[in-house]
């Protein structure tokens, strides 16, 4: 593996109408943050999408390693034409006990600090915000205890601007 010092290269999606910019995938959000919590030196490139959807994130050892996770409540409600499908109350179910563990334990999951589950957490929680704040007219800030995870300047650094989430989202909801 090369040197501490020698930057990571890790590919993210580009902002949809500014290229070389940081788009709204929270993939990448997911795999930069603990990067840039931890003061690594990056080396950002731009690709398209696999076929798969699957963004291949970062290089380890000569190798692209690829991430994507599915959020399929906050998926299954942002595609619900449904409203008695229950696919709702079962959001609301999730956030809520979220809600009530980060009250009981400070503010964040483990506590008083960060850690990766909050790194991973961070981005699906902005885009389910912005998304569904958008599409659903649903407000999700209040729905959360805790906001420290925004106030991260390594999330703020990496987010993508909320319109670009939302014309990000857009395609997925026409399909």
């Amino acid at each position: 593996m090369s040197a501490v010092s020698d930057p990571l290269e890790v590919c993210v999606k580009a902002f949809i109408t500014v290229p070389n910019k940081l788009g709204d995938c929270p993939f990448c959000q997911r795999v930069l943050l603990p990067i840039e919590e931890k003061h690594l030196p990056y080396d950002m490139k731009f690709l398209k999408l696999s076929p798969e959807g699957k963004v291949p994130v970062i290089k380890l050892e000569d190798k692209w390693v690829p991430d994507s996770d599915i959020f399929s409540t906050f998926i299954g409600f942002l595609n619900s034409k449904d409203a008695s499908d229950g696919i709702e109350q079962a959001l609301l179910n999730e956030l809520s006990a979220l809600n009530d563990h980060i009250k009981e334990n400070g503010l964040f999951i483990n506590g008083e600090k960060v850690s990766a589950f909050d790194l991973s957490l961070g981005p699906r929680l902005y885009h389910l915000e912005i998304a569904l704040g958008h599409y659903k007219k649903w407000l999700v800030r209040e729905s959360v205890g805790s906001r420290a995870i925004f106030s991260l300047d390594s999330l703020v650094k990496t987010r993508a601007f909320p319109e670009e989430v939302i014309a990000g989202w857009r395609p997925k909801l026409m399909g």
